[in-house]
């Protein structure tokens, strides 16, 4: 592969890594910072024996550059992201390529590729998952945007994607914003695995007393079987990690019960409703940071309104049945997100390839895990499903764990330990196999006080009643 020389705005974490994975893969990097100091000492630190140059402003980096320009944007979502490129374009010429590589929401991504097609400049929206880690030795990329930019670019986003037994993490998904939503999904994928896993540990260790060192064990040996994946090898890891100041036990033990977030979530959630596709696990797991964060009130409300955290256990072995319901929950997330992406890919006329979407998803990124392979055959097989939990491949799955599932969820209710998520899963699973519905009571109700009307099942048309 002939080597590239590709421009690169923002030097922050994971600007510096991603700058620093395209040199190693071959390529010139010439690298620009709003703050040229940060800039400067990049250079310092990373510049001896490799290909980069230093420029000190956006001129000098668009001139330094082969046509046609392209230029990688790792900059913070939002406005600082167009004042960029309106900084950029009066050095800029018909045909150069901009690349926003941050997590911006895909409705801005629309308009800006909408803009900047009107000006000749080839424009891709790219999601780019794998963290800091990711970013220097292999992400996940998720380019969207101009198929011509994504030609021209495709060598060096391959060289530097993470590498999967099926190729590198790297594919063109869709016009427009299709690759920044594909992204936004993955992250609100990612909330509800990380949701789950957090049920499934705060069940095993306060409600059935499993002490850390075998809770710990349990994740490993969870990570060798259907579940293998990221987010439960480090969990296990995290269950070993003495605490690093000094203080008695886990370090996990004295970090506080707020989990923060940065919007790709509630973007998941914003986006479901709009495009009227469920994904109520996402939400929950949404909810359930929100809920976090007051922590004086949930203190208060824990005297107010004390439980009993012990578990009554069914007729199996504790952790076999939660690793079930986990993996039951897991399945039904997966199905919500991919059911988001076929819907907005439909309406938003974007062909985005589901199997290939599981299959980039494989390595690199936050949720790379074992079941993704499974994920991308259901899809090979039966790529007009309209639900991943329905496939062949799934269905089985499901229904062997139900039972296990449901006993787990109710176990904890009693308990009074939350599992909004498991419980949302499980909740959407079982509306999904009700043959009939309550919703002709709402249908009922809305043409009660609205006359909104309503379908009969025995004839055509729409109906009104006067009720009262």
């Amino acid at each position: 592969m002939a080597d590239r020389t590709v421009g690169l705005v923002g030097l922050g974490v994971m600007g510096a890594n991603l700058a620093r994975n395209i040199e190693s893969r071959g390529h010139e990097v010439c690298v620009y910072n709003r703050t040229t100091e940060t800039m400067r000492r990049f250079l310092r630190e990373h510049a001896e024996g490799h290909r980069f140059r230093g420029m000190e402003t956006l001129e000098e980096l668009a001139a330094a550059l082969p046509s046609p320009r392209a230029i990688i944007l790792m900059v913070n979502a939002g406005p600082p992201v167009d004042a960029v490129i309106d900084a950029l374009l009066p050095f800029l010429s018909p045909g150069d390529i901009l690349v926003d590589g941050g997590n911006s929401n895909y409705q801005d991504t629309e308009a800006r590729c909408a803009r900047l097609s009107g000006k000749g400049i080839e424009y891709l929206g790219m999601g780019v998952s794998g963290g800091e880690e990711g970013a220097l030795r292999g992400p996940s990329l998720m380019p969207g945007g101009s198929r011509q930019a994504y030609d021209h670019l495709e060598p060096v986003l391959r060289s530097i994607a993470a590498e999967a037994d099926t190729g590198p993490c790297v594919a063109y998904v869709g016009p427009g914003g299709a690759g920044h939503f594909i992204k936004m999904v993955h992250n609100g994928i990612e909330y509800a695995d990380m949701q789950l896993i957090a049920e499934a540990y705060d069940m095993l260790r306060r409600g059935y007393g499993l002490e850390p060192q075998r809770l710990a064990e349990v994740f490993s040996e969870w990570n060798s079987g259907e579940l293998e994946s990221y987010l439960i090898e480090i969990t296990a890891d995290i269950l070993r990690t003495e605490d690093d100041q000094g203080r008695e036990g886990l370090l996990l033990d004295y970090i506080l019960d707020e989990a923060g977030q940065k919007g790709t979530g509630r973007w998941t959630t914003k986006a479901s409703m709009d495009f009227a596709v469920p994904t109520p696990t996402i939400t929950a797991a949404v909810d359930a940071r929100a809920l976090s964060s007051p922590k004086e009130l949930r203190t208060h409300a824990s005297n107010l309104l004390p439980y009993r955290d012990e578990i009554e256990f069914g007729s199996h072995e504790t952790t076999s049945q939660v690793r079930e319901a986990l993996y039951a929950s897991k399945i039904c997330s997966y199905a919500q997100g991919f059911a988001l992406i076929a819907k907005a890919s439909e309406e938003m006329n974007w062909g985005i390839d589901l199997a290939e979407t599981a299959r980039i998803w494989k390595s690199g990124c936050i949720i790379r895990a074992r079941f993704l392979d499974d994920v991308s055959a259901a899809y090979r097989i039966e790529p007009k499903t309209p639900n991943l939990a329905l496939t062949d491949r799934f269905v089985g799955e499901i229904a062997s764990r139900i039972d296990s599932w449901t006993e787990v969820v109710v176990a904890a209710m009693r308990a009074g330990i939350p599992v909004p998520a498991m419980a949302a899963s499980l909740t959407y699973l079982n509306s999904l196999r009700t043959r009939r519905l309550p919703a002709n009571l709402i249908q009922a109700q809305r043409d009660y006080f609205g006359a909104h009307t309503y379908k009969r099942i025995d004839r055509e048309g729409d109906f009104h009643t006067q009720w009262y």
